[in-house]
């Protein structure tokens, strides 16, 4: 795995463009055919298109592993996350819409200065907020994604190395397309495939920076039989690790990715901890996203290689 993870950060870290991510499939198809891995690219979508590359059966598999694999525009403001607390969440989101009010409502007072024209004030307001909401998607790639996503990425990878062969029908990959643009890569997958709701999705978004890893579980994701056997195995396992690990419910805690759309869903992120804030992540979006603690990596996919074998 060592090569195959500086091979992404030295060569695939970038992953945003159609083309960036056309390169990057070549590369995970080239890994796929040396496991002997039965996989397939799903397309969809025309306005924004969506390449979700499966990995084995969705159909058969019980466990479905998930992460995204598209990354985001580089922001002045990191995208902050207080799963655990939402009053905070809410006023930061709320802090940079009005930061972008602000700048389009100084630029419409500088072109009613200029022009003195009502009309054009209100334009330039539009203008400057559709630019604003453009760039923040559509915007310059983020040249380093370690925790978002490449650390998903990688986790993936790792967990698929490590199973035994006879073990890989057990379980199904899914590399997500376009979770940064509004989740829509797992939206279509959900479209497509039937059968969801009685399978076990487990997502891996930011899982490399912060030695707090939280599980964030649907209701029915806890009723499920194989919920008790990774509990188990996070027990055994975290000490050895040194990694504290928190076991949450949606009711109470709110994780924003590719899992929410699934009834039986776990989304699995790392955090870091302060006094008042609580529990938070920080850094990704900005050029400052560089942290990948691969103690981390290490730990959940040991985890879910257990999970996974010693399902009968």
């Amino acid at each position: 795995m060592y090569n195959i993870i500086q091979e992404i950060f030295n060569n695939y870290q970038i992953r945003k463009s159609y083309n960036d991510k056309s390169k990057f499939i070549e590369y995970l198809e080239t890994i796929f055919n040396k496991l002997e891995i039965k996989f397939n690219i799903d397309n969809h979508g025309k306005i924004i298109k969506s390449r979700n590359i499966t990995v084995g059966d969705i159909s058969d598999a019980d466990i479905i592993l998930t992460a995204h694999y598209d990354t985001c525009a580089v922001l002045p403001f990191p995208n902050f996350i207080t799963p655990k607390n939402i009053f905070i969440y809410i006023l930061y989101s709320l802090f940079l819409a009005f930061l972008m009010v602000v700048t389009a409502s100084a630029c419409a007072f500088i072109s009613n200065l200029l022009f003195h024209k009502a009309f054009i004030s209100r334009f330039v307001y539009m203008f400057v907020v559709f630019l604003d909401i453009y760039l923040l998607i559509f915007g310059k790639s983020n040249k380093h994604t370690a925790n978002d996503n490449t650390s998903g990425v990688i986790t993936l990878l790792s967990i698929m190395h490590g199973i035994k062969t006879e073990d890989r029908n057990k379980v199904a990959f899914v590399f997500f397309d376009n979770e940064e643009v509004g989740l829509v890569g797992s939206s279509a997958f959900k479209k497509k495939y039937k059968g969801l709701d009685d399978k076990l999705i487990i997502n891996f978004d930011c899982v490399s920076d912060g030695d707090n890893i939280m599980f964030v579980c649907s209701k029915k994701a806890k009723f499920d039989k194989i919920f008790e056997v990774l509990k188990e195995n996070l027990n055994i396992e975290k000490e050895h690790y040194k990694k504290k690990v928190l076991i949450e419910s949606t009711k109470n805690t709110f994780y924003p990715s590719d899992q929410m759309l699934f009834k039986k869903s776990i989304g699995v992120a790392a955090l870091k901890k302060k006094r008042i804030i609580g529990y938070y992540m920080d850094k990704i979006h900005t050029n400052k996203d560089i942290v990948f603690d691969k103690k981390n990596i290490d730990f959940i996919s040991k985890v879910l290689i257990n999970v996974i074998e010693s399902k009968k």
